[in-house]
C-alpha cells in the first residue's frame, strides 16, 4: 500500500502547491510565486491556519479588498507570460462575492488565477452561517456559485478526499495555453479542517510542461495556398503572440515578406513601436496607419488574437470586399473565428512551419517600402501633433468637439483647478520619461485605455501592460502592484483616470507595505470621460457622467464639479505625491518621483474632452430605435448605415 500522511485538506492543499512547477521549452520554475489573502471567519482557522504552520516557499500577502488583490495576482501572472503565477484567498460570502470580477478579468484575458474562496459548512449543521446566502428552492447553492459563469474550471470539496481530482484538474486548466482563465476551489469551512490520510505521491514534484502545439503539414498548406493567393496582407499582433514568446518569430515574418501588422491592447509593446512593418494599434482605439492599412488588406493574418470588436471595429474595419482571414491560433475556438482559415496551433512553430514553406515560393507582399513607409509616417506626424496640444483660450477647439458649450466647462474647470493642460499633452510628457527610461505602463479602463493604444511609443519591448479584454475599472492602480512584484527592478506607472481610481485602489497601501514602489498617474478630469463622450456622440446630453454636486434647484446632479483632492488621499497611506497643472510641472514630478523608494501619486489636472479622438473606426453600441430626440433619432440611422457595411458573423 502506498504512504499515507494525515492532514487537513487546507494543509493538504498548501503542501500540493508547493510542489507545482511549470515548464516551458526546457526552463522549469515553480508555479506558485504566494498567496494572497483576506482572512475571515470562513478561511482563516483552516488555510490560514495551514499557512501559517507552514507556508512552504509560498510568499503570503495580506490585501486590503478581495477584487484588488486578485487583480494584482491577475497583474503578476500577465507580466510574467503566465509562467508563474499566484492564488487567491477570502472568507465567504461578501468576501467571495468582491472576487467574482477579477475572476472575470481573468477569465476574459486568458490570464490565470487560482481562486480560494471559503465556503458554506457541507454539513449545514450550523445553516445559516455568517454570511450565508439561502435559497430556499436549494440548499446546496452558496455565492461561490456565481463563480461558476467566470471561471474555467470551478469545484467544491465536499470531502477531503475530493481535494485531490479537484487540485490535479485545476492544474490542468491552470497551464492550459488554449482554455486557461480563473480557477475557482471552493472550501467549505468545517473540511478545510478535516483530516484525512492522503497518499504521499499526491504530494510529488508535478511539472506542467506547457508545449507548443505544431501545425499540422494540412494547415501549413492551407496557409500557404491562401496566402500566395493575396497581395496586400495584414498581420495582427494579438496576447498569444507574447504567451508563446514568439516576437522576435513574428517580427522577422512581418519584415521578410514585407507585411504590415496592427497591435491588439493585448499584442501591443512586444515589439518597438519604429519597426518598419509596425503600424501600432488596431481597431475602434487603433491609429491612423494601422487602421488606413486595415481598410484595403486582401487577407487578415491573424496570430494569437481573439479579435474583439474593440480589434475589429466590430467587424467593421476590414473594409476590403475582398478580404479573407487566416487564424494561427492555439485555441480552436479563437481560431474559427471570422469564418477564416484555421491553422490551430502554438503561434511560434505555427509562424516557422509556414515561413520554411512561404520561402520556396518566393512570395512577398506587393507593398512598396515606400509605400507603407508614407503610412507610417502619417502616423508619427499625428501622435507628434497630439503630444504637443496646448490650450490657446477661447478659440481652442478639443479633440472631441462634440457642440457642448466647452467654453464655459473649461473655464469652471480653470477656476476650480487652475489647470489648462490637455490630456493629450500630459500623455506626452509621461511617454517621452516613462517609456524611454524603460518604465512599465499599466492601463484598464476609461479614455486611457485608447489613448495608449493610439499614441504610447514602446521603446522598450514588455514595458505595456493594459487590460482590455474586460475593461476593468479598477485594475489599473492594484495590478500595478502585481507588476511591480514581477519585476522589482523597473518602475511601474500605473495609468489611471479619476473614475477609476475612486472605484478601486485598495492595494496601494499594501504597495507600501511590501516596499514595492509603484507611481501613479491621476488624470482628474471631474468626469467618466470616455463614457460622456460616447453618450453625447449618440445622440444623448451630458448625463450621469459629469462629478457634479446635486442642484438643489433642478433636483439633478447638474450643480458645480466636485473637487478632489487625490494627491492628499494618497498621501495619507504614506506615498510621496505632486499636483501639476503644466507641462513643465509634470516633467518635473516624474523626475523627482524616480527618486522616491515609496509608492508615488500625481495628481494631473486636465482639461475635459482632450484625450485622443478615433481614426477611421466604428463601433457598434445600443442605440436606441425609437426616441423623442432628433439627435438620437439621427444616430440610429448612422448605426444602420455602418452596421451593413460590417461582416454579419
Amino acid at each position: 500500500m502506498a504512504k499515507t500522511i494525515r492532514l487537513t485538506v487546507a494543509q493538504a492543499l498548501v503542501k500540493f502547491l508547493n510542489n507545482q512547477y511549470i515548464e516551458f521549452d526546457g526552463k522549469q520554475n515553480k508555479m506558485f510565486k504566494g498567496i494572497f489573502t483576506i482572512f475571515g471567519h470562513g478561511n482563516v482557522i483552516g488555510l490560514g491556519q495551514a499557512l501559517e504552520e507552514d507556508a512552504g516557499d509560498l510568499i503570503v500577502h495580506q490585501g486590503r479588498n478581495e477584487q484588488g488583490m486578485a487583480h494584482a495576482a491577475m497583474g503578476y501572472a500577465k507580466q510574467m507570460r503566465r509562467k508563474q503565477i499566484y492564488a487567491c484567498t477570502s472568507s465567504v460570502g461578501p468576501g467571495a462575492a468582491n472576487m467574482i470580477t477579477a475572476a472575470a478579468t481573468a477569465t476574459a484575458n486568458c490570464i490565470p488565477v487560482l481562486f480560494l474562496p471559503g465556503d458554506v459548512y457541507a454539513t449545514r449543521q450550523p445553516d445559516p452561517v455568517l454570511q450565508q446566502m439561502e435559497q430556499p428552492h436549494d440548499l446546496s447553492i452558496s455565492t461561490n456559485d456565481a463563480f461558476r459563469a467566470v471561471s474555467k474550471y470551478w469545484d467544491r470539496v465536499s470531502r477531503p478526499e475530493q481535494l485531490m481530482t479537484a487540485c490535479i484538474n485545476a492544474m490542468r486548466v491552470l497551464t492550459d495555453p488554449a482554455d486557461t482563465g480563473a480557477v475557482t476551489i471552493a472550501l467549505p469551512q468545517d473540511v478545510e479542517g478535516e483530516a484525512y490520510d492522503y497518499p504521499e505521491y499526491f504530494f510529488q514534484k508535478r511539472v506542467h510542461r506547457i508545449d507548443r502545439r505544431p501545425a499540422t503539414k494540412a494547415m501549413v498548406e492551407d496557409a500557404i495556398k491562401l496566402i500566395t493567393s493575396k497581395k496586400k496582407p495584414m498581420l495582427v499582433c494579438g496576447g498569444g503572440v507574447k504567451y508563446s514568446e514568439a516576437w522576435d518569430t513574428f517580427r522577422e515574418f512581418a519584415n521578410k515578406y514585407n507585411i504590415p501588422f496592427g497591435e491588439t491592447q493585448a499584442g501591443k509593446g512586444i515589439i518597438v513601436w519604429d519597426d518598419p512593418m509596425n503600424m501600432n494599434g488596431l481597431g475602434e482605439t487603433g491609429c491612423v496607419s494601422a487602421n488606413e492599412i486595415a481598410k484595403e488588406a486582401d487577407l487578415v493574418i491573424g496570430v494569437g488574437t481573439r479579435y474583439t470588436d474593440f480589434t475589429t471595429s466590430s467587424k467593421w474595419i476590414f473594409q476590403n470586399p475582398e478580404v479573407s482571414y487566416l487564424n494561427i491560433n492555439v485555441s480552436e475556438f479563437h481560431a474559427y473565428k471570422l469564418d477564416g482559415v484555421q491553422v490551430v496551433a502554438d503561434a511560434k512553430v505555427a509562424l516557422e512551419a509556414i515561413d520554411a514553406e512561404l520561402e520556396k515560393t518566393g512570395w512577398k507582399s506587393a507593398y512598396t517600402k515606400e509605400e507603407l513607409a508614407a503610412v507610417k509616417a502619417k502616423y508619427v506626424a499625428e501622435t507628434d501633433r497630439l503630444y504637443n496640444i496646448e490650450y490657446t483660450g477661447k478659440d481652442f477647439v478639443p479633440e472631441i468637439d462634440d457642440a457642448l458649450d466647452t467654453d464655459k466647462v473649461f473655464e469652471e474647470f480653470k477656476n476650480i483647478t487652475g489647470s489648462v493642460l490637455t490630456q493629450s499633452r500630459a500623455l506626452g510628457v509621461i511617454n517621452q520619461f516613462v517609456a524611454k527610461n524603460g518604465g512599465i505602463v499599466v492601463g484598464a479602463s476609461g479614455s486611457m485605455p485608447g489613448d495608449l493604444q493610439r499614441g504610447w511609443r514602446v521603446y522598450n519591448p514588455h514595458t505595456y501592460h493594459v487590460e482590455y479584454g474586460f475593461s476593468c475599472m479598477g485594475y489599473e492602480v492594484n495590478a500595478a502592484l502585481g507588476v511591480k512584484m514581477a519585476e522589482p527592478d523597473k518602475e511601474v506607472y500605473s495609468m489611471v483616470g479619476d473614475g477609476s481610481y475612486m472605484m478601486l485602489h485598495s492595494e496601494l497601501p499594501t504597495s507600501i507595505q511590501e516596499h514595492k514602489k509603484i507611481n501613479i498617474m491621476l488624470f482628474d478630469n471631474m468626469t467618466f470621460g470616455c463614457i460622456n463622450n460616447l453618450e453625447i456622440e449618440h445622440g444623448m446630453g451630458s448625463f450621469g457622467t459629469e462629478f457634479r454636486f446635486r442642484n438643489e434647484k433642478t433636483g439633478k446632479l447638474d450643480g458645480g464639479f466636485v473637487p478632489v483632492d487625490f494627491a492628499m488621499n494618497a498621501a495619507s497611506y504614506g506615498c510621496k505625491t505632486y499636483k501639476v497643472t503644466t507641462a513643465e510641472q509634470l516633467a518635473e514630478a516624474l523626475e523627482d518621483a524616480a527618486k522616491q523608494t515609496v509608492s508615488t501619486l500625481i495628481d494631473i489636472k486636465v482639461l475635459p474632452k482632450t484625450m485622443l479622438h478615433g481614426y477611421g473606426h466604428w463601433w457598434r453600441v445600443g442605440q436606441p430605435a425609437v426616441s423623442k430626440s432628433k439627435t438620437v433619432q439621427e444616430a440610429y440611422k448612422v448605426l444602420m448605415a455602418e452596421l451593413a457595411k460590417a461582416r454579419q458573423y
